[in-house]
């Protein structure tokens, strides 16, 4: 299928001194999945705030306070809004950390809005104009995960109800398509396609592997491919890379099996800003 639209201007999305862009140096999203422990939070944000600063690449931790969108009832969605957001900020003051977290309800929106420096909006919820819309009033940068039901060339109106907020930091991330029941597939294509739209793209390398239910009352996942994808994406020149990450992922409360180990995490995105580098330094016109 072909589609074609007049390429918008290249745009950059300012975060703090930081600016995040598809021609600019690699970003790089991390932490774990869902908040288990304070304990456990302080370690993880402790090892990205170290390897930021060893790496000095642009890191932005992440760490949802509630995952309303877990595959049995009966699974952990974390220790509640109010609770979180206060951890959430500690870390921010501490680590000195931008940080990430998701919104489900258009009402949490501005509560989150007080902590985070990037309001997420869920894979399964980016079509929820009333979510997109109450996460754009509040004029911080909105990073959209399209939906694994959507085309590239749906995400323009996306763009677009963010946009009606008169907020236009926008980021768009990639996190695989359905391909048939419980398996995801990335086209690579469908990054470029979106870097037309004039926002910046991020992979999101975790969930791109993951298996969607596959585990029956949870989500399985093919952590071995998510270097690889990640190297693709990366060479392929994009804004961010999306990792989530934990000490034991086998003992992880959501998403252990497409999460990446926490001590391997410094090699990976040193591996990642070499290609990046390279990318960047001349892209040539065919």
């Amino acid at each position: 299928m072909s589609k074609t639209k007049k390429k918008a201007p290249v745009k950059s999305v300012q975060l703090g001194s930081r600016s995040i862009g598809n021609e600019l140096p690699l970003s790089i999203i991390a932490g774990p999945c869902v908040m288990e422990s304070e304990a456990h939070l302080w370690e993880v944000a402790g090892a990205i705030s170290r390897i930021a600063k060893e790496t000095r690449i642009n890191f932005i931790f992440k760490c949802s306070y509630d995952k309303a969108n877990r595959s049995s009832h009966d699974s952990y969605r974390g220790p509640g809004m109010k609770e979180a957001l206060l951890m959430l900020s500690q870390i921010k003051a501490q680590f000195k950390l931008p940080i990430l977290t998701d919104v489900h309800l258009p009402s949490d929106a501005d509560l989150a809005a007080e902590v985070a420096d990037v309001l997420q909006i869920p894979a399964y919820l980016s079509r929820q104009t009333d979510l997109l819309i109450a996460c754009g009033r509040t004029k911080k940068i909105v990073n959209v995960k399209k939906g694994q039901f959507l085309s590239p060339w749906d995400v323009p109106n996306i763009i677009d109800k963010i946009a009606s907020t008169g907020n236009d930091n926008v980021l768009i991330t990639e996190r695989g398509t359905f391909f048939g029941y419980q398996n995801l597939v990335v086209d690579m294509r469908g990054m470029e396609i979106i870097k037309q739209y004039g926002v910046p793209v991020i992979f999101d390398a975790t969930h791109s592997v993951q298996l969607p239910g596959g585990n029956g009352k949870s989500s399985g996942g093919q952590r071995e491919y998510v270097f690889p994808l990640a190297r693709a994406a990366a060479a392929l020149g994009v804004a961010g890379i999306f990792m989530e990450v934990h000490p034991d992922p086998d003992r992880a409360f959501s998403d252990g099996p497409n999460s990446l180990r926490l001590d391997s995490v410094k090699t990976i995105v040193q591996f990642l800003k070499k290609i990046d580098r390279l990318t960047k330094l001349e892209v040539p016109k065919v």
